[in-house]
């Protein structure tokens, strides 16, 4: 898929990661399939599966899990129970563990942050959020948690009323039709869906994730740990300083360990289930004395 592609037939999320990264994106359900359709097509040695953590058959080298920093784990059962995916102890054996929003004991933190809103009707025209101050505005919103961008837009001062909608809505021109005449704003990831009928005066918010340095410090370190063993090595002629791989490298997929489930085989966050205290973004307050876990996105 492109950036251009028809979010309709390849999904909202993967034409805003074609959009914003600028890097191939494949979507499928096979996720060693989609791997190995990337391998055959582009030159890359780093692939990234969204969601991944329960494709199992998809070799994996790290893992990293991302938890909502509020609300937690909910009840701390798993699906159709609870909001958790798998249980709580699976937390224990990814590689990094990223607090969205609020992060406690060895979590690292992530931001979303974003000042500004794009037109829907023209992306080269853009307005600083703050300058939506003097009045009231329509909130849409179609995400996992729709609270978490109205909060957003509170916390600058934004007199907001909320029009929320399910998780990967397929929004029509009359849902954002509204008797007022006021602005609309929007996530990116519903803007993507909209863009071809959106009426004048809507606009959307890119917001970019903010990880702490500690992150993208251990982070690399890994890759690094694990390019060597796979003996990959920078190729220092090439103008654009491409990696270059070594014919060593293990296959990608059907590689299932420990009882049906394949880990990352080192743990970076050992002793998770204990809380050292609490690191807070831009909103709310996280909740003590809960443990830690993987809650449903």
């Amino acid at each position: 898929m492109v950036a251009d592609s028809d979010p309709r037939q390849v999904g909202d999320e993967p034409v805003l990661l074609a959009q914003r990264c600028r890097c191939p994106v494949v979507v499928g359900p096979d996720r060693v399939a989609a791997a190995r359709a990337l391998l055959a097509a582009y030159d890359c040695n780093v692939i990234l599966s969204d969601d991944g953590l329960q494709h199992y058959r998809l070799r994996r080298d790290l893992e990293i899990a991302v938890v909502d920093g509020f609300r937690r784990m909910g009840n701390g059962a798993c699906l159709p129970a609870g909001p958790l995916r798998e249980p709580l102890s699976r937390l224990r054996k990814v590689d990094f563990v990223v607090g969205n929003g609020a992060a406690r004991g060895n979590e690292y933190l992530m931001c979303l942050r974003g000042d500004t809103a794009i037109s829907l009707a023209d992306p080269y025209v853009s307005a600083a959020l703050a300058g939506f101050r003097h009045r009231t505005i329509h909130a849409v919103a179609g995400i996992g948690d729709p609270g978490r961008f109205f909060e957003y837009l509170r916390q600058v001062r934004l007199h907001i009323l909320e029009h929320p909608f399910p998780d990967h809505h397929v929004f029509r021109l009359e849902d954002l039709h509204f008797p007022q005449d006021m602005p609309v704003l929007m996530t990116e990831k519903d803007a993507v869906k909209c863009r071809s009928f959106a009426p004048e005066g809507c606009w959307y918010v890119p917001v970019s994730a903010q990880l702490e340095p500690a992150f993208e410090e251990d982070l690399l370190k890994r890759l690094a740990t694990v390019a060597m063993t796979k003996g990959i090595r920078r190729d220092h002629s090439s103008v654009n300083r491409r990696a270059r791989q070594l014919p060593t490298t293990p296959s990608i997929g059907e590689e299932v360990t420990n009882h049906g489930q394949e880990t990352a085989g080192y743990s970076g966050v050992p002793g998770q289930q204990g809380c050292t205290g609490v690191r807070q973004g831009a909103a709310g307050t996280d909740l003590p004395a809960k443990p830690a876990g993987l809650p449903d996105p």
